[in-house]
This record gives C-alpha cells, sequence and structure tokens, in this order.
C-alpha cells in the first residue's frame, strides 16, 4: 500500500517585548530563577492583567508577514488545563476569535515550490519552566517565563515529509527573524514547535489518525521525531495493524531517538474555553493595520531572489546564506564594500560557516569586520599571499580580529612571488625527485602535481602556485 505522509504544525514564537503580555516584568533571558516576577504573572487573587500593546502590534506584523487576513475584532479566552507551570491554573489565549486567519507560505524546496496555508496566528502567553532534578522526587518551577508574550502560528496539513517540514520552519523562522518579530533563539526555546503527523493511502481525501509531537526546538530534532514517527506508523501499516494509532500526544526522545506516549489528544472542548472576563474586546482599526504593515523589511524569499540576481549566487548558496538575517547583512556589507560576491560566498559557506560550527558559535557572534574581511581578499588577489594562507589568516581574524596586514608579518606568511626565489626552490625538488621527471617523460601529467605539492611544502605554503606551476611545467618540457 501507497501511503502519503501529512503533517501539520504549531509553532510558539516568542515575541520581541521587553516586558511580559500582561504586566511589566521583564522578558530578559538568563535571570535568577524567578527574577522577573509579580503578583500579576504569578496569578495572585486579586490581581488584574493589563495587555502589552506592543504584542498587539508584533502579532499583526506576523501575520501580515504571512499574508494573513487581521480580524478587526477579536478577544482573549481562558484556557482551562492543569498547569503546574502557571499559578493560576488556566492559560490566557485565544480561541474563537484569534488576531490573524488565512495565511500562506511560499518557499522553494528541492527545486519546487511549496505553498503552506497558515490557518490561524493567535497571542497567548508562555508558562514557566519546570525543572527535573535527577534521582529526586521533586520538580521545580521556574515562573520567569511565565507571561512572556508568545504567537501561536498554526498551519493547515499541507507538509508532505519530515524534511519539508523542518524547510518550512527554518522558513518561517527567517521571516519573524527579519521582521523582527522573535529572536527565534532556539537555544533560549523562544521558538518551539508540536507537530502532527498521519498517514493515509494515496488518493485517498480523509486523514488518518494524527499523532502530536510537542516541544521539539531545533530543526534537526523536528526532522528525526518526525521520521522517527513516520517510520513506526507505517511499520503499522505495513503488518495490518493501523488501528493501533492512537490519537495522543507524544513526546520525543532524543538520547533514545524515538517518541513516547505522554498522554491521549485533547480536543478544544477538553480544555473549557470561555472569554476571558478580566480583558476587553481587541479592536484593531484598518489603519492600524495598513502601518504596521508598511514597516515590514525586504522578507527572505524577496533577499534570495535579489541575491540570485544581483550577485550572481545560485539558488543553493542564497538560500544558506539569506537563512540567517545576521549573516545576509555581513555578506552584503563586505559585498558593498567591493569584494567579489562569489569570493566572499565561498569563505561565508566553506570556511566560516565550518569554524561556527565547530566553535558552537551564532552569526551574532563573529567578530571579523568587514572591512578586514575586504583587505584579506584583496590582499589574497594582489597574490601577496596564497589562498591557503589566506585560510589561515581568516582562522585567525575569526579568533582576534586582527587586521589581515597584522597576522601576515606575525606569521610571516607574504608570497613568493620572486621569480629567482621560485626557481630556486623548484630546482631544489626537481633535483631531490627524479622519478618523477622520469614519469612526466613517460607521460603521466599528474606528476606536476606532485612536484607542485613539494615546492608548497618546501616554501611552507609561501610560494605563488600559478608561478610555481608554470616554470616547474617550462623546465619538464626542456630536460
Amino acid at each position: 500500500m501507497l501511503l502519503e505522509t501529512v503533517i501539520g504544525l504549531e509553532i510558539h514564537a516568542e515575541l520581541k517585548t521587553k516586558t511580559k503580555i500582561f504586566c511589566s516584568c521583564s522578558t530578559e533571558f538568563g535571570a535568577k530563577p524567578n527574577e522577573n516576577t509579580c503578583p500579576v504573572c504569578l496569578g495572585i487573587p486579586g490581581t488584574l492583567p493589563v495587555l502589552n500593546e506592543e504584542v498587539v502590534n508584533l502579532a499583526v506584523k506576523a501575520g501580515r508577514a504571512v499574508n494573513c487576513k487581521i480580524n478587526n475584532y477579536n478577544k482573549m479566552d481562558r484556557k482551562n488545563y492543569f498547569y503546574p507551570d502557571l499559578t493560576k491554573n488556566y492559560q490566557t489565549s485565544q480561541y474563537d476569535l484569534p488576531m490573524c486567519v488565512d495565511g500562506k507560505v511560499i518557499f522553494n524546496y528541492e527545486g519546487k515550490e511549496v505553498s503552506v496555508r497558515i490557518n490561524r496566528i493567535h497571542i497567548e502567553e508562555d508558562a514557566g519552566k519546570l525543572i527535573h532534578l535527577e534521582d529526586e522526587p521533586v520538580s521545580l518551577i521556574d515562573y520567569n517565563r511565565a507571561g512572556v508574550p508568545l504567537v501561536e502560528i498554526v498551519t493547515e496539513p499541507d507538509l508532505r515529509s519530515p524534511a519539508e517540514a523542518a524547510a518550512f520552519m527554518r522558513e518561517l523562522k527567517g521571516i519573524l527573524e527579519y521582521a523582527e518579530i522573535s529572536d527565534c533563539r532556539m537555544d533560549q526555546g523562544s521558538i518551539r514547535c508540536d507537530a502532527n503527523i498521519s498517514l493515509r493511502p494515496y488518493g485517498k481525501k480523509e486523514y488518518g489518525t494524527k499523532v502530536e509531537i510537542k516541544n521539539i526546538n531545533s530543526f534537526r530534532e523536528v526532522q528525526k521525531a518526525l521520521e522517527k514517527e513516520e517510520k513506526r506508523q507505517r511499520e503499522l501499516y505495513e503488518f495490518g495493524e493501523e488501528h493501533k494509532i492512537k490519537q495522543e500526544t507524544r513526546r520525543w526522545d532524543a538520547s533514545k531517538a524515538k517518541t513516547l506516549t505522554m498522554r491521549s489528544k485533547e480536543e478544544a472542548h477538553d480544555y473549557r474555553y470561555f472569554p476571558e472576563p478580566d480583558l476587553t474586546p481587541i479592536i484593531i482599526p484598518q489603519e492600524k493595520i495598513d502601518k504596521i504593515e508598511a514597516t515590514l523589511p525586504e522578507l527572505p524569499i524577496e533577499r534570495r531572489a535579489r541575491f540570485v540576481a544581483d550577485y550572481n549566487l545560485s539558488e543553493k548558496d542564497a538560500s544558506i546564506i539569506v537563512g540567517n538575517k545576521t549573516l545576509a547583512k555581513f555578506y552584503e556589507e563586505v559585498v558593498n564594500l567591493g569584494a567579489n560576491p562569489k569570493t566572499v560566498s565561498n569563505y561565508i559557506l566553506g570556511v566560516l560557516l565550518r569554524l561556527l560550527n565547530i566553535n558552537n558559535m551564532e552569526p551574532e557572534d563573529i567578530k571579523i569586520s568587514p572591512k578586514n574581511f575586504v583587505d584579506l581578499i584583496k590582499i589574497i588577489e594582489e597574490g601577496k599571499i596564497s589562498n591557503t594562507a589566506g585560510k589561515e589568516v581568516f582562522k585567525e581574524m575569526f579568533e582576534t580580529d586582527k587586521s589581515p596586514e597584522e597576522i601576515i608579518k606575525e606569521k610571516g606568511l607574504i608570497q613568493i612571488s620572486s621569480s629567482d626565489e621560485i626557481e630556486k626552490l623548484v630546482d631544489e625538488v626537481l633535483n631531490e625527485n627524479p622519478k618523477s621527471i622520469e614519469d612526466f617523460k613517460n607521460g603521466k601529467t599528474q606528476a606536476v602535481g606532485y612536484l607542485m605539492g613539494q615546492v608548497m611544502k618546501a616554501s611552507k605554503g609561501k610560494v605563488n602556485p600559478p608561478l610555481a606551476k608554470k616554470m616547474i611545467e617550462e623546465k619538464l618540457k626542456n630536460m
């Protein structure tokens, strides 16, 4: 039986506000446990919430960034459930009248255009953080995150593979970052994903029984969790046991690389929603929506197209660079100072990203100044140092942000371009490798490459490669 995978996502993103959704407590990450709290976000009886206007502004901006219709009239609701990390035991969210509806995100995946419908975007408060102590019978709670404003972005079940779902999340993260709606720091939990997945026979319109996987906080883990759950469901179908697939909530255990049952899936009525009595309806005039929409910057899909057109980058290279707002800004600053766009792209994709990965750093942590980057490229293009030496200098710049001239001087990396010095090195290598000379005479042209490598080794990578290779070839031909 040919089975089709059907995936829908619910993405929670913390909004980039200085204070919480209903009080003036700070949203800053990294404070001491329970430091950023007050009677309102702790849900002390007798306190009243006041809606943060910036939350509304950013939610409208998010809606328009993904082509949603903004509801001029919407309201807040109470979502009742047992929340150990929300002291008032309900979450203030939105139910039947969300702020944004009927959107769409279009992106390219493996050479094809993918369109994902956005069902809704609503605002709500985040819960606190449970800290489970190993080998202890108790858990601790940090309420700093309680009351931090979120948007929940709910897609239609339009995704057809785990890899496509991860690609969509990268695209959405880029949109939120570019529009400065959320900082999307996955390492800090400011963007998280619940994924719904089901299988159905190809051609069948009805959806299969869906399973929800909760709170996944990286693109890689989203893909892994969905792949494992997809495999589990597919195997049940293959053995005729698809009836064992239950509508439930599962969690992803990265250490065991498997999804595990948490609880049966709740329906809307299980939450006993009712309008929040302490907050008035939210009325958003059309003029306000238009004004917010006018502040939207160039978004990833537009910047990718421009990088391909203006800088002659491939779609793949442009996608990687544009995928991070800070990296794209850094790339363009370097190019605008006069560097060759392709050379800059090669260094970023081939050297910089590897260094960031090795050092577990983000593009925001880059120390190299655009000017120093451009100066290094010019020095290499002028033949003062080799490409190999250039990468060594770049690595030192990455770690210290010293100027390339300073590093070259300290390490003695100035390229040997004097024909007399090169000839001396070439003659020494030829005298030490008579077999390679004989190989060349017998038609083995790869001997040139070997001899070139020996010259580079003898010069410690300082010799000018084109000049050295030309001299080796001329001497071999005349032997």
